[in-house]
């Protein structure tokens, strides 16, 4: 079992991982062995999933979806609240049954659980038959984790305490051929009182522009019309640079590829929007209409609390300046209830800014206590059955507003990037406009990955009903 470790990565360490991806396609070689991996968490961990199902099946190991019937089961872990973290050591409980029937089954755990200690400690002590153990900062190492299990026969844990470089190429696996997420940067220095996400992420690290601009060269090239950039904090990109450049100046860059329709990008924090930001969007075509600006609370002495660096006012004059610039932008966001110390009145301009701005919708959590972080041990925890009432009120009006919302849409045409084909009715399809809402509208399945023009017959709270024109 390895231990917690600081290591610089080199373009030699990757190419040694590939070298090892060639060993390991020989060793299963016409094994037909097939891998299950389950996702928890952000839009960062699905698209490090992504990455992982690539160097899998390079080694050639088969996707399935069936637990039951896969030879190594992975969990892409998320320790941003408790729930994701019972769900799985409940699950890791069933697979030690499956094990048992299985024994050469081969379960693996990586991602953002895994960098805590009193996690780890527990995983060491209560669930032995866990075979490789990774976290978030050694990602690429999945080849070399497995020889070392498929050699020694032993469990293989890999933490290591923090990470500075980035490693470039790895396989991946696109989940849709025409969209793709692309990270600009990793980590975070915000430290928020209630977050674990620099603990277990590290500190910011961007990118460099040439390889982010490559890499999206390469996914348009491929057939990719939509692109997702990615990171913790995405408005503070390129500050750590040996050239330092800002968000909005590689948001024109990424602008300007050509083939390339869509930009979206998340996320964004309130303290590090800039005018400069606010204008690029607005200037650039293909950045969509839509922005994720998280306020989390209303009441600016919460968010001091938190350690946001904004007020309710400042945030109110951001979003001021966004819709001058956008008239027509969906403004989405996140927003917390029940965070230590909050009161009816700090509550109440929760509900006041979600009033006054009219998000499209809302992502709304019930405050989770995280071990290790600033807010854990801050006095005046809110009962749970307050926080549970405030947090129904909260989303009965996020749904009114977002009911009316989707009404606005009625009679319009929108242009919609089709996904897939719709899960309830296969003479549907589904895809996103613009503004990131859900539509279904009856199309040729061959539409799927092209961007049509829809009209809108049918709005509900959640997604919009419409023809293809």
């Amino acid at each position: 079992m390895g231990e917690r470790k600081e290591i610089k990565i080199t373009t030699v360490e990757a190419k040694r991982q590939m070298d090892i991806i060639a060993q390991l396609s020989q060793h299963i070689k016409d094994k037909n062995l097939k891998f299950c991996i389950s996702t928890f968490g952000c839009q960062m961990n699905a698209h490090d999933s992504e990455k992982i199902q690539g160097m899998l099946k390079q080694i050639g190991y088969i996707e399935t979806d069936k637990e039951a019937e896969a030879d190594l089961i992975l969990y892409n872990t998320c320790c941003v609240r408790e729930n994701a973290e019972k769900k799985i050591f409940g699950k890791l409980g069933y697979l030690k049954l499956l094990k048992r029937k299985k024994p050469d089954l081969l379960i693996a755990l990586c991602g953002c659980m895994m960098q805590q200690d009193v996690v780890l400690e527990n995983l060491k002590k209560n669930y032995r038959h866990v075979d490789i153990i990774f976290g978030t900062y050694n990602l690429y190492k999945l080849p070399e984790l497995l020889q070392t299990r498929f050699e020694t026969g032993k469990a293989v844990i890999d933490i290591w305490d923090s990470h500075q470089d980035i490693v470039e190429d790895l396989p991946s696996e696109r989940k849709y051929p025409f969209k793709s997420c692309v990270n600009i940067m990793f980590g975070c220095n915000n430290f928020c009182t209630y977050c674990i996400v620099p603990y277990v992420r590290g500190r910011e690290r961007s990118r460099k522009k040439e390889d982010i601009l490559n890499e999206i060269r390469t996914l348009v090239a491929d057939g990719v019309k939509e692109i997702m950039l990615l990171g913790q904090n995405v408005n503070s990109y390129g500050k750590n640079l040996e050239e330092p450049m800002t968000f909005a100046q590689l948001l024109r860059e990424v602008n300007a590829i050509e083939g390339l329709e869509r930009i979206r990008f998340m996320t964004s924090h309130p303290k590090d929007l800039s005018d400069e930001l606010i204008t690029a969007m607005a200037e650039c075509e293909k950045v969509c209409n839509s922005l994720h600006l998280p306020f989390q609370a209303g009441s600016s002495e919460v968010l001091r609390r938190m350690n946001r660096h904004y007020t309710k006012e400042s945030y109110l004059e951001l979003v001021r300046k966004v819709k001058e610039a956008m008239p027509n932008i969906a403004l989405t966001t996140d927003i917390i209830v029940g965070f230590p110390g909050e009161t009816d009145e700090d509550f109440e301009e929760t509900m006041d800014v979600v009033r006054q701005v009219g998000f499209s919708s809302a992502f709304t959590f019930i405050y989770s206590k995280r071990t290790g972080t600033p807010a854990a041990t801050m006095e005046d925890q809110v009962p749970e059955d307050v926080t549970k009432e405030r947090f129904n009120r909260l989303l009965d009006l996020v749904n009114s507003m977002q009911a009316d919302y989707m009404h606005t849409f009625l009679d319009q045409e929108v242009s919609v990037l089709f996904e897939e084909v719709n899960k309830q009715n296969p003479e549907l399809l589904s895809g996103r406009t613009s503004e990131g809402l859900l539509v279904h509208a009856k199309a040729d399945h061959n539409l799927i990955g092209q961007i049509r023009t829809v009209k809108i017959t049918e709005n509900k709270t959640h997604y919009l009903v419409g023809t293809c024109l």
